[in-house]
């Protein structure tokens, strides 16, 4: 049954990444670049999966090829507090780029995480956040001049 599984799932990821490198081979070439980096790829490792999985050898290892236990230190309680201000921070992160865009929103978001959430001192979390906002303006807008759409807030407003 896992063998059958196996096949069937890598021929669907053949199959997804194959028509995604035939369309993309269609389309300018720095239209199609991202595309055919992905499915290139991915069609070469699928085959190579497939090959193993059906004539390489059997597996020598016993037991699981990772240890799903990875603590039992922290009480249950923690481990779902934790979690769940985890994914707090990346859904206020994604509400703040739909808000704000992402210019705005990542040294706010930095800023807030890094005080609030990490507890370090205004002055070396400005420092930070000044540093990590620079090296995006300066990558992502200046040296590739992607411009990041407006948030909606911007957008409502009419800026």
């Amino acid at each position: 049954m896992a063998r059958k599984s196996n096949l069937l799932f890598s021929l669907f990821l053949i199959g997804v990444a194959g028509y995604a490198a035939f369309s993309a081979s269609h389309w300018s070439f720095k239209t199609g670049f991202f595309p055919l980096v992905v499915a290139i790829p991915l069609i070469i490792l699928t085959l190579v999966h497939l090959v193993l999985e059906f004539f390489g050898g059997t597996e020598k290892a016993s037991g699981p090829a990772v240890e799903a236990e990875f603590t039992t230190e922290v009480a249950p309680e923690v481990a779902r507090r934790r979690v769940i201000e985890t994914f707090s921070w990346i859904a206020g992160f994604i509400v703040l780029v739909f808000l704000l865009g992402f210019p705005v929103a990542v040294p706010l978001f930095m800023i807030s995480y890094l005080t609030m959430q990490s507890r370090i001192g205004w002055l070396q979390s400005m420092i930070l956040t000044a540093g990590a906002w620079g090296f995006f303006y300066y990558v992502f807008q200046r040296l590739l001049n992607l411009q990041f759409e407006a948030g909606m807030i911007q957008t409502w407003m009419g800026w």
